[in-house]
């Protein structure tokens, strides 16, 4: 019986030892491989010159007008019941008009605002008046007067609704409105 149990034992394996062998020796249909760098003629492995890889990369989108607009012009803001333009306020009008003078086709509509003390008249023509200040001025300085218009609000738009003089300053502005983003203008 210990032959027999051996006999077993050597067909078992051999039959294991062949479903392992057939299965490493099937034959499987290859497709041909691009050939490799190692096998590639010299002419395969040449670099593209840095001209052309830098003409691939994608560059970023130009900012639009009323995004330029939105970095670049400033408010002008003033005192308490005034309408003078104020010293520290004409480094932000030299800035806005260079902006302007560079771009030629823009025309803007400056916004007259107040802060929320008085009657709502006197608001409308003091928001006038710092419109019409900073309008001047542009215009002094050399702006064509066909590419500025002004309205006041007064204060009905206010920038700022707390009742403290922080607030108030940012609600005392002439604040600028590319035309073709603004609002009725008279």
């Amino acid at each position: 019986m210990a032959k027999h149990g051996e006999l077993t034992l050597i067909t078992a394996l051999s039959a294991l030892m062949l479903i392992g062998c057939h299965h490493n020796t099937t034959t499987v249909a290859k497709t041909p491989q691009a050939p490799t760098a190692q096998s590639a003629p010299s002419a395969a492995l040449a670099v593209k010159p840095a001209q052309e890889v830098t003409a691939t990369v994608s560059k970023a989108p130009e900012p639009t007008e009323e995004q330029l607009f939105a970095q670049n012009i400033k408010d002008i803001f003033f005192n308490y019941d005034n309408t003078d333009i104020r010293p520290d306020e004409q480094t932000v009008l030299s800035g806005n008009l260079q902006f302007l003078a560079k771009h030629s086709a823009m025309k803007i509509v400056i916004e007259g605002h107040c802060d929320e003390r008085g009657s709502d008249e006197y608001n409308l023509t003091l928001g006038e008046s710092r419109a019409g200040q900073v309008r001047t001025a542009l215009i002094q300085a050399g702006l064509s007067p066909d590419r500025v218009k002004m309205i006041s609000y007064g204060k009905e738009r206010p920038f700022c609704s707390s009742a403290d003089e922080a607030c108030w300053q940012q609600n005392r502005r002439a604040h600028f409105v590319l035309e073709s983003q603004s609002h009725t203008v008279n």
